[in-house]
């Protein structure tokens, strides 16, 4: 039984979304971030950082969507969501995960809070930066995905599919947004049509890019 601390549309969706695909049992506690939930006493003290997600494992507070995609993949390997352990695909599939989560989602958070970092005075051009760098990103993917894909690891979907989605899914309102990349754009319509996406609308509510 699992324990998902979440906010619609937020980071927290990948896990949320693997949770359902699986059809893990799970509980889910939905965190208002506009009304400061996120940074309350009680939440902080399973979540020192402030964010989400958050997913109890029997009991246990684990952070961080990436680790959490790897740990589900891993915890029900029936799914077959990630390559077999010490392969070069294996090696392959962590490698799009890390990527996903270290060099794309920080990009996202520089384009979503320029000023976070920037400053005031210099946050066009740090959202500029970020536009670059992610787009940057969906041209390296569409081209590994022209030749290797449809999915990140060839012709089966693993868990990092899912979390490419959700990035996808942030840059619904960028001037160029990810499907404007015609095989990241079928990547896209191709996980939209899973049934589990569809469950997962329903449940945080959420209509964009449907």
């Amino acid at each position: 039984m699992y324990t998902l601390y979440y906010s619609p549309g937020a980071a927290s969706l990948v896990v949320h979304w693997l949770l359902i695909e699986i059809g893990a049992r799970h509980e889910l506690r939905r965190l208002d971030l506009a009304a400061g939930e996120h940074k309350r006493p009680e939440y902080l003290a399973i979540n020192p950082h402030g964010v989400v997600p958050t997913l109890l494992i029997h009991g246990e507070p684990v952070a961080e969507a990436a680790a959490l995609v790897l740990h589900l993949a891993d915890a029900h390997p029936s799914f077959g969501l990630a390559p077999e352990p010490g392969s070069v695909e294996r090696a392959k599939y962590y490698q799009w995960v890390l990527h996903l989560a270290n060099t794309m989602q920080p990009a996202f958070r520089t384009w979503f809070y320029p000023n976070e970092a920037a400053g005031e005075q210099n946050a066009e051009a740090a959202k500029t930066r970020a536009r670059e760098r992610i787009e940057a990103c969906w041209d390296n993917i569409e081209a590994h995905l022209a030749r290797r894909g449809p999915y990140l690891m060839g012709p089966s979907v693993s868990a990092a599919d899912f979390l490419l989605a959700m990035l996808m899914r942030w840059s619904r309102n960028m001037p160029r947004p990810a499907t404007d990349w015609p095989q990241l754009g079928a990547l896209a319509q191709r996980m939209k049509a899973r049934p589990s996406f569809r469950v997962l609308y329903e449940r945080e509510g959420l209509t964009e890019w449907a």
